[in-house]
């Protein structure tokens, strides 16, 4: 007689307790943390991880490390401020929130397809450094032209439409949008992960040549690659353009491009999570390390320093980032532990 098969466990039951607490607190942190901590602290965690998980869905199962995922945050954030209403009325065109998000959506969505299919035709360092070169001339761009980004001054009073009589900038309703768009577009990124598109794009990403012998388009792929990351980077750019309820060509600059690829590193590049983990570490670090550095008679403005040796640590000593060392942690723990009695050695 065979042996009675144990049931499967549901859906909920097979995700871990520590995920569980960790919804928990995000839920109710409203309760506890103040306005600084949800609008500045958390908000922008899950904006910049938000746009480090579109880097991470590219660099991590598509092997293309782009550093354009600011730009196209950016663009969209412009196009918001530009369609809709905004304190520069002579420019901005003041149309409804329900023409201006999908126009945003699309037109940042055709851009990062079109530089997408400029930057699928180079390997390695190549895509890399002609990705920095178009996020340069955008950058450059929009500083110097006039008509239709304002150039230097950008747009200001760019705020969230007033749906359901709630005013999303408040720091508790502005919390609970980033938390829902991140944990959308971290499902979202997780989902195409384990679907047919892609499984063949991480084929695509370790040995293009017999995925392309097997019938597969590889340069197809990567381009709807950078379409589906820009809509994860238009969510963040949108998000931040609301946040500061301004954008200027320093929102899209150079810094700001490598900023996007440092969070990913250090949260751990291959891992949609490491996205968050990453911009949470890096949002602490900017937003304490001036009073720190002050603490000790140090120029504030020299932050960058602490992140930058932060960076290099985690590039040394873990090249999956913090999620790698975490993973490490768990191992040596595990080996120190007896299999049969659960006794440690």
């Amino acid at each position: 007689m065979a042996p009675a098969r144990a049931p499967d466990r549901l859906w909920f039951e097979r995700i871990p307790m520590a995920w569980w607490i960790v919804v928990a607190v995000l839920l109710t942190m409203p309760l506890f943390a103040n306005n600084f901590w949800l609008f500045q602290v958390m908000g922008w965690s899950f904006i910049l991880g938000t746009i480090a998980v579109s880097l991470t869905f590219l660099a991590g199962y598509g092997g293309m490390v782009s550093l354009l995922q600011m730009s196209i945050a950016g663009l969209a954030g412009y196009m918001v401020a530009i369609l809709g209403p905004s304190g520069t009325t002579s420019i901005s065109l003041g149309l409804a929130w329900w023409i201006v998000l999908p126009a945003a959506f699309l037109i940042a969505a055709v851009f990062a397809t079109l530089c997408g299919a400029l930057a699928v035709r180079t390997e390695g360092i190549y895509t890399i450094m002609i990705t920095l070169a178009i996020a340069a001339a955008f950058f450059y761009f929009t500083r110097q032209n006039y008509t239709i980004f304002n150039g230097y001054s950008g747009f200001n009073l760019v705020l969230p439409p007033q749906l359901f009589g709630v005013n999303w900038r408040d720091p508790a309703p502005f919390y609970y949008l980033c938390l829902g768009c991140a944990a959308l577009c971290y499902g979202a990124v997780v989902y195409i992960t384990r679907s047919p598109f892609g499984l063949a794009l991480q084929g695509v990403r370790d040995n293009p040549r017999r995925m392309a012998a097997l019938g597969f388009n590889v340069t197809a792929h990567r381009v709807a690659a950078h379409a589906l990351a820009s809509v994860f980077a238009s969510v963040g750019g949108i998000l931040l353009v609301w946040q500061n309820a301004q954008i200027a060509p320093g929102t899209i600059g150079i810094p700001a491009a490598i900023d996007i690829l440092v969070v990913a590193v250090i949260g751990g590049i291959r891992r949609p999570l490491g996205a968050f983990v990453g911009a949470f570490i890096y949002v602490i670090l900017q937003v304490f390390s001036p009073d720190i550095l002050g603490t000790f008679g140090f120029s504030a403005e020299r932050f960058k320093l602490i992140i930058g040796l932060g960076f290099l640590a985690v590039v040394l000593f873990s090249p999956d980032g913090v999620l790698g060392l975490w993973d490490r942690w768990r191992a040596r723990r595990a080996r120190r532990v007896d299999p049969l009695t659960g006794a440690p050695r």
